[in-house]
């Protein structure tokens, strides 16, 4: 078993978030390095979605829950980064009160003091593709330099993909394979930035205890006996909370869990083709379960029109793949089928093939048994 030396690094970075554009910023980035000794380092970068920061998703510290954790003792040198906005990262005008969603501000009591619910002061959304992309790439550059290496295995999770994805296309160099994990796709999603930036809108989000389990999120997407362990919702709110040190003292005995608002673009069918980069240079696997509702919706707004399968068919190369895992939902990392998410990326990570295959699709039971798929 490799011996795990793990390292946060605070990774200095020029911001261009329109909040706190051009000043200098720490980017969070935890590494788990289970390289052997004498052995050359295969960096793997980890990236978080929407609303969940990388240590909760990620390095969950219970029982066999940390994915880094197994990749790392695996032998491979794992990389966490927060964006702005989530988790450790900088927070730029999240720390104000006033600047939470103004339909959520209700939440804020008994804490913080002396707040009083209203009009945000910084009145736009906080970061956009391009900030995303910027930070993404400080990361990368980071870590190629410690590695003394060309290329980074990409893993992502759910929103992760609107910002992985395009940079594996643009970057092709740089990403030796793209692991995504219920990958949100918007097929007709806009390929442009809105006329204006940044957007209007607030920076900051809120999350309950209550909503992360609740039948319109997590809890809707239980449909098998044992899908979700007794007593992880506690495990894994307690550690959002210790990934927002503000907003964990808000809002009552819970605490809240903020998470920023973003706008984005530039993913959908003709970026997923585009140069046959994807499925060409840079292999893809593509992971979702069964139940995921988020990741596959049906909606007038184009925008919000979401489907894991349209991505594998968008991806114009041949050298990619798409498992359906049976029995589980859009949080598999903190599901009963995580043992076998991570067992397929550490099969992935060293031979970039499922079932011996390159190119195809397949459906995983829970005992993690491969079958193509009807």
């Amino acid at each position: 078993m490799a011996k795990v030396i793990t390292t946060d690094h605070w990774v200095w970075h020029t911001s261009t978030v329109p909040a706190n554009k051009d000043e200098e910023v720490e980017l969070f980035v935890r590494e788990r390095n289970g390289t052997p000794k004498g052995q050359e380092r295969k960096p793997v970068l980890m990236l978080h979605g929407r609303s969940v920061p990388v240590l909760p998703g990620f390095d969950l510290r219970y029982k066999d829950y940390s994915w880094a954790g197994a990749l790392a003792q695996a032998g491979y040198d794992v990389f966490m980064m927060d964006l702005q906005g989530s988790g450790l990262s900088a927070r730029p005008k999240m720390n104000d009160p006033r600047n939470v969603n103004p339909a959520q501000q209700s939440l804020l009591t008994p804490r913080p003091p002396g707040f009083t619910p209203g009009t945000p002061n910084y009145p736009y959304q906080l970061n956009d593709s391009y900030s995303d992309w910027d930070e993404l790439h400080t990361v990368v550059e980071f870590i190629r330099e410690l590695c003394e290496v060309d290329k980074v295995a990409f893993i992502g999770w759910s929103a992760a993909a609107f910002w992985m994805g395009p940079y594996a296309v643009k970057n092709p160099g740089k990403v030796e394979s793209l692991f995504l994990l219920a990958p949100i796709f918007p097929a007709k999603g806009s390929s442009n930035p809105p006329a204006s930036l940044p957007v209007p809108g607030f920076p900051t989000n809120l999350s309950t205890k209550a909503g992360l389990s609740s039948p319109g999120g997590w809890g809707g997407e239980l449909h098998c006996e044992g899908q979700r362990e007794d007593g992880i919702v506690d495990v894994v709110w307690d550690a959002l909370l210790k990934s927002d040190p503000v907003g964990s003292v808000w809002g009552g005995i819970d605490g809240l869990s903020r998470f920023r608002s973003f706008t984005r673009w530039g993913w959908n069918e003709t970026t997923a083709k585009q140069g046959g980069v994807l499925g060409g240079s840079v292999p893809v696997l593509i992971v979702y379960g069964e139940y995921d509702k988020q990741a596959n919706t049906t909606n007038a707004n184009p925008e919000l029109n979401f489907s894991v399968p349209e991505l594998y068919k968008a991806v114009a190369g041949s050298h990619k793949l798409m498992v359906k895992l049976a029995c589980a939902g859009h949080s598999v990392p903190w599901e009963m089928q995580h043992g076998n998410v991570h067992e397929l990326s550490k099969h992935w990570l060293k031979h970039l093939k499922v079932d011996g295959k390159t190119n195809g699709v397949f459906d995983m039971d829970t005992a993690g048994n491969l079958s193509p798929a009807p």
